[in-house]
């Protein structure tokens, strides 16, 4: 190597020093055992345990954000984990050491946030800011109409964390004002990824328009297209779906006898349904047994 050559290559290091800093490098070098991990976490069939750890891991993402603020990918996880550990074990209850912890909506509503927050930092980098978020649908739905797929996931998390925290705030009129914002997010995932996060889109919109009297806007017949479409796409393998429509679209109906079967077929589901998402399913199965004691109540 000549001495040009040589000036040039160590040029080229200095910039890349420069330009990312050892912290920076060293999470970007740790991002597999982080991916590692959440596959892992996703198999997890021991709720209590997979509620134990949750909390260190989500700590460890955020230290790892602090080093490097930018990286989309890691906003996106601390988002789903945020998202995973109020969904399963805040926002209803769950059982802890044999004993049963009540659910904390509030706290629940705080994290949904939180999540929301770090979908805000990677809208951001699409061109979606504060300014957007704040103003007028119009502005924003042009602009959400310019993303293309590679802002799916962005666009995924923020709807569904903002949706969240919405929900568990009704009696905020303001924050109720914000909800066709997610829609609207949601709806660019449904054109451009509509099997995105096991068809989450789909299954989103099951929820909305299933959760609200056709005099409100809800659509009965189209939450039942969008829950089995999304069962449709996940072999019906995947929980979740069945938990939400009973939830939602069949207790909003009084549709006792579907309720009643949608929630016994998921509790007496096979562990090996879906290895993949074992945990997902598992959470289901603990929600479904909540749900059950509630149907002589709501019907």
């Amino acid at each position: 190597m000549n001495n040009t050559l040589k000036i040039s290559f160590f040029i080229a290091i200095l910039i890349q020093l420069n330009a990312c800093s050892i912290s920076q490098l060293t999470v970007r070098a740790s991002m597999p055992l982080i991916e590692g991990g959440i596959i892992a976490m996703n198999k997890e069939r021991d709720l209590q345990l997979a509620q134990e750890a949750l909390p260190a891991n989500i700590s460890l993402i955020e230290g790892m954000l602090i080093s490097d603020p930018h990286n989309e990918t890691l906003q996106l996880y601390a988002a789903q984990a945020y998202y995973g550990y109020a969904f399963g074990f805040i926002e209803d209850g769950f059982m802890d050491h044999g004993s049963f912890q009540r659910g904390n909506p509030q706290r629940a509503a705080q994290l949904y946030h939180r999540c929301y927050q770090h979908t805000q930092v990677v809208l951001a980098d699409y061109g979606i800011d504060q300014t957007f978020l704040e103003g007028h649908l119009d502005a924003l739905q042009d602009k959400v109409n310019t993303l293309n797929k590679s802002a799916v996931p962005a666009l995924f998390w923020a709807a569904s964390c903002w949706a969240k925290s919405i929900d568990l705030n009704r009696d905020n009129t303001h924050s109720l004002a914000q909800l066709p914002k997610t829609v609207m997010f949601m709806q660019r995932v449904l054109e451009l990824d509509e099997h995105y996060y096991m068809s989450g889109a789909h299954i989103f919109f099951g929820v909305y328009y299933g959760s609200k009297s056709p005099m409100l806007g809800g659509n009965y017949q189209l939450s039942e297209q969008h829950f089995a479409q999304a069962n449709h796409a996940n072999k019906n393998k995947l929980l979740i779906i069945n938990l939400l429509q009973a939830q939602y679209l069949e207790r909003q109906r009084f549709d006792q006898e579907a309720f009643h079967h949608l929630l016994n077929e998921i509790i007496q589901a096979s562990d090996n349904l879906y290895p993949e998402q074992a945990l997902i399913n598992k959470i289901a199965q603990y929600k479904a047994s909540l749900l059950l004691k509630k149907e002589e109540t709501w019907f």
